[in-house]
């Protein structure tokens, strides 16, 4: 009951904060930049963890990490990096700065707008309104998916509870303060992933009597695998499809329609060169720690049948033993990872369903006011 009530805690206080800042920053959302971008006026650390936050999710900790730590063992510590170096320090060097002021000069709110003005066809960018909206549907299921595995261990809650209430909360806090709301929440909730992600790897590490010796047992790990000591090793046993791994987990960021719309709320061009530093660090301490946590999965084997349950079971594997404090953390973690991530989804989803296709197709007239109430009607 006391290990419960712990948990019950740390989540109130988590929601509270995050519902609380929601409010406070109605005040600000008067129009659709308002709305949409936070009046384009969001400094260097609020995008940069904003940014991240919406990378890594927890498909990336539950899922990805999971996976690809089995498969690879350490060496998938290598996708974390490459998503530090691809996903996030070449992006932000490529994309932001030609981003932010094109979609200024275009005055484009959105992704299919901005493809809409650039190349003068309306066509386009209905095509990529619908594109966004449908296919970010499934990427949003992801995000319920892993939530559900954590939430199922720490708390034994069904999956249909965690779902309606991760929606609910998340919408709270969207609907009132709009994309500052989820800015200033990323950052919050970015700083709870930093110092989570550090805290879970010392105490499964410290679990298996310390790094070397967790390392040493990897090492003595066969698997499916006839080299000795490969998933302990520098590059695994397959550095092949390892890279493709790293290419994929990477690359994939740049078309992401709400990773590339922080750049469209960015203040200054001066914010963007802060922005990259802040958001690559980032990327190679949440990213590379889960991919590296991940890595010692197979030491924990006999917790999980990979057959039955497939690999989302194995980082919930391993911190099924850690005390109840650090289970709290990390469900907060988790919470964190994917409440940030899913409220960017659903704020893009909704702003271009609305601006894009709804308002001059749909319906000929939509004031600012009128736009605004669909979009929160819509998130």
């Amino acid at each position: 009951m006391a290990d419960l009530l712990i948990k019950a805690v740390f989540l109130v206080l988590f929601f509270g904060v995050m519902v609380g800042i929601g409010i406070y920053c109605r005040r600000h959302v008067t129009d659709v930049n308002g709305f949409v971008l936070g009046g384009r006026s969001v400094g260097p650390w609020l995008t940069a963890f904003a940014y991240g936050t919406s990378y890594f999710s927890a498909v990336v900790f539950v899922g990805y990490a999971g996976q690809f730590g089995w498969k690879y063992g350490l060496a998938a510590t290598w996708a974390g990096i490459g998503n530090a170096i691809l996903g996030s320090l070449l992006a932000w060097v490529v994309l932001g700065r030609r981003t932010r002021v094109m979609s200024q000069h275009l005055d484009s709110a959105t992704m299919p707008e901005f493809f809409g003005r650039r190349f003068g066809s309306r066509a386009l960018k209905l095509c990529a309104s619908a594109i966004i909206f449908i296919f970010l549907i499934p990427y949003t299921a992801s995000l319920y998916n892993g939530l559900s595995r954590l939430f199922g261990m720490a708390f034994s809650i069904d999956y249909s509870v965690c779902v309606v209430v991760m929606a609910a909360l998340t919408a709270v806090y969207v609907i009132a303060g709009g994309y500052m709301a989820t800015a200033i929440n990323d950052f919050i909730q970015g700083i709870i992933m930093l110092a989570g992600i550090a805290a879970v790897i010392f105490a499964v590490l410290q679990s298996q009597g310390g790094f070397l010796a967790a390392l040493e047992k990897l090492a003595r790990v066969q698997g499916e695998s006839p080299i000795p000591g490969v998933y302990a090793s520098f590059f695994g046993p397959d550095p092949v499809n390892l890279l493709g791994v790293v290419i994929l987990t990477s690359l994939g960021t740049w078309g992401l329609p709400q990773m590339v719309q922080k750049f469209y709320a960015i203040k200054s061009e001066a914010a963007i060169s802060k922005g990259t530093v802040i958001s690559t660090v980032f990327a190679l301490v949440v990213s590379g720690g889960c991919y590296f946590l991940g890595g010692f999965g197979r030491l924990f084997g006999e917790r999980v049948d990979i057959a039955a349950d497939g690999f989302d079971a194995v980082i919930p594997a391993m911190l099924s033993g850690l005390p109840t404090l650090l289970i709290a953390v990390v469900v907060i973690l988790v919470l964190s990872a994917s409440m940030s991530t899913l409220s960017s989804l659903v704020l893009t989803s909704s702003s271009t369903l609305t601006l894009d296709f709804i308002r001059g197709n749909l319906i000929r007239e939509m004031d600012e006011k009128r736009q605004v109430q669909w979009m929160r009607g819509l998130i």
